[in-house]
């Protein structure tokens, strides 16, 4: 039930976090394109395009950093840790989880803090509020916060057998 209930955030999670990547990656493909367009004299290239392009590069590692986590896709020394003796590797992507969520819910207040700091400030061309730039940072922190708790109970399901004989199945 534990099991069920965890894959079924995870997916719910990941899929939310595939979506707001890829709507990031949408509004960023937009914005260059519009100044790649004004740049080859169709119009004048908008000064807005800029902080268009800022704002949704921070969005998209927001969204997406959860998703490298969980997946593996971080920096990360592989060949070193696959190689060593069973449990080693599971131990050391359990310490790792620990680390990163540890670090994610201590960095949260100041993140916090920072974004709250944005609502007395405007971006210059576009004229938004900043705090809803600056929470990008917040989002960051809270999807690793998530993701790494997610990746902590599921490396304990590993380690009571229930999801290695879901695996076995499955291949």
């Amino acid at each position: 039930m534990v099991k069920n209930f965890v894959r079924s955030i995870n997916t719910l999670l990941t899929r939310m976090a595939e979506v707001l990547v890829g709507t990031s990656f949408l509004v960023l493909i937009v914005a260059v394109t519009i100044q790649v367009l004004g740049r080859s004299s169709l119009f004048d290239s908008p000064v807005w395009t800029e902080e268009l392009t800022r704002f949704a590069l921070l969005y998209l590692t927001a969204f997406g950093v959860g998703l490298s986590f969980i997946r593996g896709d971080l920096v990360n020394v592989d060949i070193i840790c696959e190689a060593l003796p069973r449990p080693l590797p599971w131990i050391l992507r359990l310490i790792s989880a620990i680390i990163v969520a540890g670090l994610s819910s201590v960095l949260i207040s100041p993140a916090y803090t920072f974004t709250s700091i944005g609502k007395f400030q405007t971006s210059p061309a576009l004229g938004w509020r900043m705090d809803f730039i600056h929470a990008s940072v917040l989002v960051l922190l809270a999807f690793l916060l998530v993701f790494a708790l997610i990746r902590i109970t599921t490396l304990f399901m590993e380690l009571t057998g229930n999801d290695v004989q879901d695996k076995e199945a499955h291949t």
